[in-house]
């Protein structure tokens, strides 16, 4: 099973997620209502249900047929045309030329070394597994590994998943995978979705996790003392500790101290770093994957549970004779839900506070800030804080990716109005009391100076 990383390509048997509504007819249209109002009078409705109700293997859905167009498929395209080629380099296999072709920074470079992904037999604490990503990809590389990894996160599909042979072939083919990866990449860790976590673990000598001493999976919102189990980290991070860069003993794990592993700025001790492409595993690069993973998940549950509670609401508006555009309260209700969870996680509520300033050794902090976009006064959604908290301007950058842009209509619609009532309101709003005046003024100015949705809308005292 995944327990840290980001993707897994693992295979293994997958639980069929629970049933899907029956076609409706003439016939049985008075049976099927007697059905939903039990399944609702038990408290069994679609807002707890849905995500095992309806599954994502079908229409609408349709998750492992539906064509794709994240990066990895449109660069499989280009290699398949001959458009763009891969050079093989003799250390790495195509990972360098993999990285510049989508854009990837080295300085994103994060190890990883439980065995909890697909090449498990690759890993251990001498030979880590490296992680790579950018906005909208991620990339994990074994030493002598026999594929590449992949996750990229198309705008309709969410999380698509896939392997590239590291042998030297002239055209070489990334291989989408069907369905196994979502044994690991498939439940409540990633919001019900195909999806993407960041996992936590208590590793042996041999990177095996001590699964009877707990797991966590690590977002924005979790204790610094419960992250990267099972990782590496370089940088700084004062009186605050967590669980990177040691290995635990069986009896040990909850009483086990931490202080071997902090604020380390080299790994010299425990592998080659000439080995990797950057001899880092940045700690800032660390808390922005934690959040980006998280994020990508939301957004990608509330295009699924939108896409499906339309879908239910559509056929019941044939059953009943309603317009085919009315929505039902109940698709209603599903739709808020998961709106105002895709806003939770944009304004970053919940976030653990930071006891002690943070700080990583590679570029990527200078490297993921500049890639902006800046307003007029400078200020951009990617500056950071590292103080107290992650952010400057606590809302995540990914605002401006293709799936927030390609939310369903309702849904982005939704979106953009309650962030919009949050960051105009006259004084704080319940649920999100951590953002000051000072912060939903900046944020919504930045907003209305580099997003088209918020171009119109008003500053707060303006």
């Amino acid at each position: 099973m995944l327990s840290t990383s980001v993707f897994s390509s693992e295979a293994r048997p997958r639980p069929r997620l629970g049933f899907a509504l029956p076609i409706f007819s003439s016939v049985t249209s008075f049976w099927v209502l007697v059905w939903l109002f039990g399944w609702f009078s038990a408290g069994l409705g679609p807002s707890r249900l849905s995500a095992q109700v309806a599954n994502y293997e079908r229409p609408p859905i349709d998750y492992l047929r539906a064509e794709v167009h994240d990066p990895i498929a449109r660069l499989n395209q280009r290699l398949a045309s001959g458009e763009v080629s891969l050079a093989h380099d003799p250390r790495h296999g195509y990972l360098p030329a993999i990285l510049e072709a989508l854009d990837v920074p080295v300085s994103s470079q994060t190890l990883v070394f439980s065995k909890t992904s697909l090449q498990l037999q690759r890993i251990s604490p001498r030979l880590p597994r490296a992680l790579y990503f950018n906005d909208e990809v991620y990339v994990g590389y074994c030493q002598r590994g026999d594929v590449l990894e992949f996750g990229a996160t198309d705008a309709w599909q969410g999380a698509t998943f896939y392997t590239l042979e590291q042998s030297i072939d002239e055209r070489p083919q990334f291989v989408r995978d069907q369905g196994s990866c979502l044994s690991c990449h498939a439940s409540s860790r990633t919001q019900n979705v195909p999806g993407y976590l960041i996992r936590s673990v208590y590793p042996n000598g041999a990177g095996h996790p001590i699964l009877g001493s707990g797991t966590y999976t690590t977002d924005h919102t979790s204790p610094f003392a419960e992250r990267w189990g099972g990782w590496y980290v370089t940088g700084q991070h004062g009186d605050m500790r967590h669980m990177g860069n040691q290995v635990y003993a069986k009896n040990e794990t909850r009483s086990a101290d931490l202080e071997p592993g902090a604020n380390v700025t080299a790994l010299d001790a425990w592998i080659r770093p000439a080995a990797y492409l950057s001899p880092h595993s940045d700690l800032v690069a660390l808390m922005v994957l934690e959040h980006q993973t998280q994020m990508h998940n939301a957004l990608a549950a509330a295009n699924y549970e939108t896409r499906l509670a339309l879908h239910q609401s559509n056929q019941m508006n044939a059953l009943l004779d309603r317009p085919a555009e009315s929505i039902s309260d109940s698709a209603q209700r599903r739709i808020d839900a998961v709106v105002e969870q895709v806003v939770r996680q944009l304004l970053f509520c919940d976030e653990f506070v930071l006891t002690s300033p943070v700080s990583g050794t590679s570029s990527f902090t200078v490297d993921f800030a500049v890639r902006g976009p800046l307003d007029a006064q400078g200020r951009s959604l990617r500056q950071f804080d590292l103080q107290t908290r992650l952010f400057r301007y606590p809302c995540s950058y990914l605002i401006y990716s293709e799936s927030f842009r390609k939310l369903p209509r309702v849904a982005h619609a939704a979106v953009v109005q309650r962030l919009t009532e949050v960051l105009t309101a006259a004084g704080p709003v319940v649920g999100f009391e951590h953002l000051s005046d000072q912060d939903r003024h900046a944020i919504l100015e930045i907003l209305r100076g580099t997003h088209p949705d918020f171009a119109t809308t008003t500053v707060v005292g303006q």
